[in-house]
């Protein structure tokens, strides 16, 4: 099954070195049976393409937590794609995205099928969403068009062997 982890620079740097990504529980997006079923006219492509979106929310999620707690790191959202047997995903009714998964055991890198990346021209972009989340999250109509303008951009695909460009970059 694959599986997409919101990931930021930072926390890819450091499942580079630790050889994997971790520590469990991880929180993942895949295709559900609950996405599957609210989502019935969509073929398995589409069904990814969603759960890769879910994670890209989350990894902006994740950029504004990292300012918060001072950890700087370039305002580009990171969603980590791998290959997991079934039984490893569990998805629950009462998780909040259908697309959500938990993971009980770290990741090995070797895992890892691809790495999806903003690029570098929808940084000014993702930092105007990255700053206007606690105000959308406060239900600011302006700061939410703002966050949702991030979802323009479409996430670049990287091969693995590409990682260690991407982390020099």
């Amino acid at each position: 099954m694959r599986v997409y982890l919101p990931c930021t620079l930072p926390a890819l740097a450091a499942a580079v070195e630790a050889g994997e990504l971790g520590p469990a529980p991880l929180t993942g997006y895949a295709v559900t049976p609950a996405l599957t079923e609210w989502y019935a006219s969509g073929d398995t492509e589409e069904l990814e393409y969603v759960a890769l979106t879910e994670a890209a929310r989350a990894s902006l999620r994740m950029l504004a937590a990292d300012r918060a707690d001072g950890v700087e790191a370039a305002p580009r959202r990171v969603v980590v794609a791998a290959e997991v047997p079934e039984r490893a995903a569990a998805a629950g009714v009462d998780l909040e995205e259908r697309a959500r998964v938990r993971l009980a055991q770290p990741i090995p890198m070797a895992k890892v099928a691809a790495v999806h990346i903003d690029d570098l021209y929808a940084v000014p972009d993702i930092e105007a969403a990255v700053a206007a989340l606690p105000a959308a999250d406060e239900g600011d109509d302006d700061a939410r068009f703002t966050v949702d303008g991030a979802e323009a951009h479409e996430l670049m695909w990287y091969a693995t062997q590409e990682i260690p460009d991407l982390l020099r970059s």
